[in-house]
């Protein structure tokens, strides 16, 4: 594991900047890239006020041929800096992001998922003639097809209470105290990305001390998590206000805590404990009677070898659940379940008592 080193900010162009980082030395892109809008004039809202929408100079390109060789430029060198087993997110709407994912494909990056982000609170269509845009794509994909790349999957499965992260994410556009304004009120950025947003992304794809590449950077989101997670980042941004703003922000944010608080390791990694170790500590008792999830339709019996016993079938935990079940494989961890403080949980919490237990 690499060590924490504080953000690294660089004023240029994406793509001549990414030239002269070394390859293969970073873990993780997170890119929010132009979303080369095609804006043809001003867009008022129904009492004729203006509505401060993405007119910049960086989001116009003459022609599509001309954003997907700009695309083109700045994924391929994304691909050089990545580490073998690294990833990329990108985010867009519908404008660019279908685009970029052909090219990503073209240049043999290998796509994960597409990530929906939900806005809860989107901006209103004002014209009535179209659906409300109420959500951005994001897609994340590793170096190619053989890399392996870091996905914290019990981290997700935590956050999002005990179940499975979906692919839709439910959260907020930047607001409030977080959206940073200038002296009269106005967005300093248009698209300033959610701390929420990043925060996900970031502790469900990198490690403590990996380093993360956002060759938009913007005002900050990306180095601000990074820091806040004990993540080394590195943002490239070409102006020199926005760079100003992120400068400031990273700055103001807290530091990173200890590696054992960020750390989100796998079950997986985890030292292994056999089921019989619960018996000889005592956890269970030869005899104890275990039973399957929602009811008791499922039932066995605990051997003082750590093997189970049912009317149909004996042996491992995985084994019974399986026969019962008339199943090809079964975790018997999550599905076997006993009393524990007065309620039915699954033995696994039992599993998860020895592991602390062997840590202290």
């Amino acid at each position: 594991m690499s060590a924490y080193q504080p953000p690294r900010l660089i004023q240029g162009d994406c793509i001549q900047a990414m030239a002269t980082l070394p390859e293969a030395s970073v873990d993780l892109i997170f890119a929010d890239p132009p979303y080369n809008l095609q804006l043809s004039g001003e867009l008022s809202r129904p009492d004729n006020s203006r509505v401060d929408g993405v007119d910049q100079d960086w989001d116009k390109f003459e022609t599509f041929a001309a954003y997907d060789d700009f695309t083109r430029a700045w994924l391929g060198e994304a691909k050089r800096l990545l580490k073998d087993d690294g990833g990329l997110w990108v985010i867009g709407s519908y404008h660019n992001i279908f685009r970029v994912g052909a090219i990503l494909q073209d240049l043999g990056f290998w796509i994960l998922n597409d990530v929906i982000w939900v806005k809860t609170n989107p901006m209103p269509n004002f014209k009535g003639r179209r659906f409300t845009n109420a959500h951005e794509t994001m897609i994340w994909a590793s170096k190619s097809e053989k890399s392996r790349p870091t996905f914290n999957y019990e981290a997700m499965k935590a956050l999002n209470e005990g179940l499975q992260m979906r692919s839709d994410w439910r959260l907020p556009i930047c607001q409030g105290g977080e959206r940073l304004r200038t002296e009269d009120g106005e967005k300093v950025h248009p698209t300033q990305k959610p701390e929420s947003l990043l925060y996900r992304v970031l502790l469900s794809s990198t490690n403590p001390g990996d380093t993360v590449l956002d060759p938009f950077f913007g005002t900050g989101t990306t180095g601000v998590v990074a820091k806040r997670l004990g993540r080394s980042c590195i943002g490239i941004e070409r102006d020199e206000t926005y760079l100003g703003a992120a400068r400031a922000r990273i700055d103001a944010a807290p530091g990173p805590q200890s590696t054992d608080i960020l750390q989100a390791p796998a079950k997986r990694t985890a030292p292994r404990i056999p089921f019989g170790t619960l018996i000889e500590r005592g956890l269970l008792e030869p005899g104890t009677k275990l039973v399957g999830p929602g009811g008791r339709k499922y039932q066995a019996t605990v051997r003082a070898d750590g093997t189970l016993m049912a009317d149909e079938a004996s042996g491992s935990i995985h084994q019974v659940g399986a026969k019962l079940q008339g199943a090809p494989s079964c975790n018997g961890w999550t599905f076997w379940h006993c009393e524990i403080g007065g309620s039915l949980e699954p033995i696994d919490v039992l599993r998860e008592r020895v592991r602390r237990e062997m840590q202290v």
